[in-house]
């Protein structure tokens, strides 16, 4: 079952995933290691997970377009998956009931 909890672990691995890989472009490019052909299909696969529950989970958190574009400018930008995380967390606080 895809729940927004699963959504944000994901949403966090990949934003993690993405940094770690900015950093293993720069290692490449100035030490002898490389570790891009692991972190390169690591990350690759977290995206995609991204993307895909991102779409799965619109209908049922009524996510409006400019929310799900949003989410999804989340996956491309360093420290996106962190602030998605902090704002589905925020809100999913604020829109809960006693």
């Amino acid at each position: 079952m895809i729940t927004l909890k699963n959504f944000r672990i994901v949403a966090l691995a990949e934003a993690t995933s993405f940094l770690i890989l900015l950093v293993a472009s720069v290692l490449k490019r100035t030490t002898d290691t490389d570790l891009v052909p692991i972190m390169g299909p690591v990350h690759g696969a977290l995206f995609v997970a991204y993307v895909a529950l991102a779409v799965l989970l619109r209908p049922e958190q009524r996510w409006d377009t400019k929310t799900f574009v949003l989410i999804l400018v989340g996956a491309v930008v360093p420290f996106g998956g962190y602030v998605v995380d902090r704002w589905l967390t925020s809100s999913s606080r604020s829109t809960a009931t006693p």
